[in-house]
């Protein structure tokens, strides 16, 4: 819980996502603003057909890393009142959310700044990994182009 009583809400889940649970958890009569980003299953990536999705994480240190950008987002905006970060992992169908981020404020311009901010630093810096499996059956593990880490290793020189 934030210090003004605002809820910081972290879920690492298999189960199918809701965005109207995740909305209502967050809304309260003081704030005027729910913003919600809601990440789901595309059905191609690069001319492939995805068929599905399947997340893994290392789950004490993902919480760590949310709980962290949760911090993050209550320092850079302080009217902020509630935070709810869900991801899902597992398998994820097409069209299915795999994250929803759920965030009050008394105006919007806070509430949709952090829900951008919170969407880009969770890619970043969060250990959730995401593997796609294709029509033509061979998987590929992805990393997101934001990740810190997705050039370790390679030759700053090579392109």
């Amino acid at each position: 819980m934030a210090a003004d009583g605002g809820q910081d809400l972290i879920t690492l889940t298999t189960d199918k996502l809701s965005a109207d649970s995740v909305s209502q958890s967050v809304t309260c009569p003081s704030c005027g603003a729910v913003s919600l980003f809601i990440g789901t299953t595309r059905d191609n990536f690069e001319g492939k057909k995805v068929i599905r999705l399947e997340y893994e994480a290392y789950s004490p240190m993902a919480e760590s890393e949310l709980r962290k950008i949760c911090r993050e987002i209550r320092t850079k905006w302080p009217s902020i009142r509630h935070i709810n970060i869900q991801h899902r992992l597992g398998v994820v169908p097409i069209t299915e959310a795999s994250v929803i981020i759920g965030i009050s404020s008394p105006h919007r311009s806070d509430s949709l700044e952090a829900v951008k901010y919170c969407i880009n630093t969770l890619k970043a810096t969060v250990p959730i990994w995401k593997k796609e499996i294709y029509e033509s059956g061979e998987p590929c593990w992805k990393e997101n182009k934001e990740c810190l880490w997705a050039d370790t290793g390679k030759d700053p020189n090579q392109s």
